[in-house]
């Protein structure tokens, strides 16, 4: 599989920094962005790359081989072959890959040349691979969701709206379009001349009108470099070995948090989205976990869709607004996992479907382990953290280290909130 690079951005809010090198040479701890995209690519096996470049192009072109060299063929002293088009004017975001239109007869690999990432690419591969579609985007939370494009997607991935930055939006899924995307040759044919053209506007988010559009969700290391403050966060991470962990080849771990009475204020059943209200302090301890390292994972037993109170696509709508409120203070979700069955029979309107005796109910496990065999966690390495019994012994029952919150408890010692806990579970290290 071939994979282009898209490197011929100025990287205008960067530039500050250094305005003689392009955004992908910026270096983290002495190595540009570029090089760490291609050792990652590299290592899984990905050594066909192209690299479009143009703003200060020679400086890429100096660093990696320009081809000229007799000794040297270009990219052979980093373990890959690299092809360089040149854009000799500003093409925007898509423009260029007009060019490569006879070179791209397969799917392929497009990336942002400012991100730093490491991904399990032969996962997201066969995952565009089994849904089909002509381009799968891959998506992911972050910490700023309220200045970022949202991809809204259903239950099978399938994209189904895309809110820039400017459009309307009330209540939201932290979903945002990663830079990283993964195309079928059917997607060149929308590009008919050599113009600028902007890749997600002009020509991926019309696709969403066609079903042909899908987006992969993934938990691992995905930043651009947008910014100084974000390169400062980047070195970091690199040299706190953040960023290889995260790939999902490696075993991860995560922090499971009820949602009621944990990370919400506890009001009975929540049937009504206006009575969910964040608990003080809960989005610092999200944030504490999200910078871990750590998985952050909710299960939560909703019993009020058995019984037909709540429907569906309201609890969406709820979890919808707790990801909000969560992303406006900088924290966020790796993924939610609900049981929306109930055993007992007689409640008005209920819907039977969803009432039977099941694995998935705290405090039986099955959420828990099904949220690990999805993300390769270990999880004799993670916490389940709730305010009743059941979800103590979920967690027990999982293989997991277990504290409760508030109550007290044959298994767990107690502790006042989310986020005395979280500090707890850091400092102990």
């Amino acid at each position: 599989m071939k994979i282009v690079i898209m490197a011929g951005g100025k990287g205008t809010r960067i530039a500050a920094l250094n305005s003689e090198i392009p955004k992908p040479m910026f270096p983290i701890n002495g190595k540009p962005i570029l090089e760490y995209q291609i050792e990652c690519l590299r290592d899984q096996g990905y050594e066909d790359i192209i690299l479009i470049v143009g703003h200060l192009g020679h400086v890429i072109k100096e660093y990696f081989g320009d081809g000229n060299q007799v000794s040297q063929s270009t990219g052979k002293a980093f373990g890959v072959h690299i092809e360089y088009i040149v854009e000799e004017e500003p093409l925007g975001t898509a423009g260029a890959l007009y060019l490569l239109k006879d070179k791209l007869t397969e799917s392929f690999l497009l990336l942002n040349g400012d991100v730093i990432f490491d991904i399990d690419i032969e996962r997201f591969k066969q995952y565009h691979i089994s849904k089909g579609g002509d381009a799968t985007l891959l998506v992911h939370p972050n910490n700023h969701p309220y200045d970022s494009g949202i991809v809204v997607v259903d239950e099978e991935g399938r994209v189904l709206k895309w809110l820039h930055k400017e459009d309307k939006r009330t209540w939201y899924k932290n979903l945002v379009n990663s830079g990283i995307h993964m195309l079928s040759p059917n997607v060149l044919d929308k590009l008919t001349q050599l113009k600028k053209i902007d890749l997600d506007r002009e020509i991926l988010k019309p696709m969403v009108e066609e079903e042909k559009l899908y987006a992969y969700h993934s938990t691992e290391y995905i930043k651009d470099m947008g910014t100084p403050e974000r390169l400062n966060i980047v070195s970091a991470d690199i040299n706190q070995g953040l960023v290889q962990a995260k790939n999902l080849s490696n075993k991860q771990k995560a922090i499971f948090i009820d949602r009621d009475g944990t990370i919400n204020k506890y009001v009975g059943f929540l049937r009504n989205i206006d009575d969910f209200e964040l608990i003080e302090g809960v989005a610092e301890a999200i944030r504490i976990i999200n910078q871990s390292g750590y998985l952050t994972i909710v299960i939560t037993n909703q019993p009020v869709i058995a019984r037909g109170e709540v429907s569906i696509p309201q609890l969406n709508e709820i979890h919808n607004k707790m990801e909000t409120l969560l992303g406006n203070e900088g924290a966020y979700l790796d993924d939610i996992f609900y049981c929306p069955h109930h055993p007992d029979t007689g409640y008005e309107g209920e819907i039977p479907e969803y009432k039977k005796v099941c694995d998935c109910r705290k405090p039986k496990p099955g959420l828990i382990i099904k949220a690990a065999k999805k993300y390769n966690i270990d999880l004799e390495q993670s916490w389940m953290i709730g305010d009743e019994e059941t979800d103590v012994t979920a967690g027990i029952l999982a293989g997991c280290h277990v504290m409760r919150i508030d109550e007290k408890s044959n298994h767990a010692k107690s502790y006042p909130n989310l986020l005395t806990c979280v500090t707890e579970i850091f400092c102990a290290k």
